[in-house]
């Protein structure tokens, strides 16, 4: 169980890592559209950092009641 919400845990990871670098080369590039672009980026970087968080907790909590 641990190993499973381990790797959940590191695949949130890696996905808010891959939105905010998204989000970066969006603003960099520029153009028409860039900001709404960046705003809906920003938007799914939140949500996936919700997610990441709550997986961790979860963790937490799993491994503190396994400890004893």
């Amino acid at each position: 169980m641990m190993m499973f919400l381990n790797i959940l845990i590191v695949l949130s990871l890696l996905a808010v890592l891959v939105t905010l670098v998204l989000g970066f080369v969006n603003m960099a590039r520029g153009g028409e559209g860039a900001g709404a672009r960046s705003n809906v980026l920003m938007r799914y970087r939140v949500g996936i950092q919700f997610v990441a968080i709550i997986l961790m907790v979860v963790g937490f909590m799993i491994k503190q009641s396994m400890a004893g």
